[in-house]
């Protein structure tokens, strides 16, 4: 009479067992190191167990934190957009260290943040053509700040948008005058 998988599963080595789990996880889509071994605790996979398979998983590059926090960091900021605060929230969420955070963020220049900021507001100008200036304003920093830029980089960026879309003459002429030069001056956008 042929086993049943639980029976087969309850004679298994605890490391086979770790090994499959980490295997099947890492078949759907790479994971950090912290995320497999949190997954092996909730299936009641021995540390010891999970500890050895890891490792083992590390030193083959199976698991590499340092290359998942850099293809993180690239598919996320180029992908969706998000600004370097945001990147490394996300992973320390998922468990990589520190100083690998830091090296992947490293390769996002600050060009390239303000490049990618500018281009969600362009993106999303004219959806706010009919808005008062004020709601435009809002709307647009509340964009980069959903996707973790500073508020003095949001206000300049859409400042600077708001003024040459008034400048191309493309919509009804307002006072910019009403927005500070910057957020740290006093003035009605300082509320945000």
């Amino acid at each position: 009479m042929p086993r049943r998988r639980s029976e087969a599963a309850a004679d298994a080595d605890p490391e086979t067992i770790a090994r499959q789990i980490c295997l099947r996880l890492l078949s759907v889509a790479p994971r950090t190191q912290a995320e497999l071994a949190a997954a092996l605790r909730r299936r009641g996979v021995p540390e010891n167990a999970a500890t050895t398979v890891l490792a083992r998983f590390a030193e083959v590059k199976l698991i590499d934190d340092e290359l998942f926090a850099k293809a993180w960091v690239e598919s996320r900021h180029f992908g969706r957009g998000l600004a370097s605060r945001a990147l490394g929230a996300e992973l320390r969420q998922r468990g990589v260290a520190s100083a690998e955070i830091e090296t992947a963020l490293s390769e996002l220049s600050a060009e390239q943040e303000v490049a990618t900021a500018r281009e969600l507001v362009e993106r999303r100008l004219a959806a706010t053509a009919g808005m008062p200036p004020l709601a435009r304003m809002r709307r647009l920093t509340g964009v980069l700040a959903r996707k973790g830029y500073s508020p003095g980089l949001a206000y300049r960026i859409v400042r600077e948008a708001l003024e040459r879309e008034r400048g191309s003459g493309s919509v009804p002429s307002y006072d910019l005058e009403f927005f500070p030069a910057s957020a740290e001056e006093e003035g009605p956008a300082e509320a945000w």
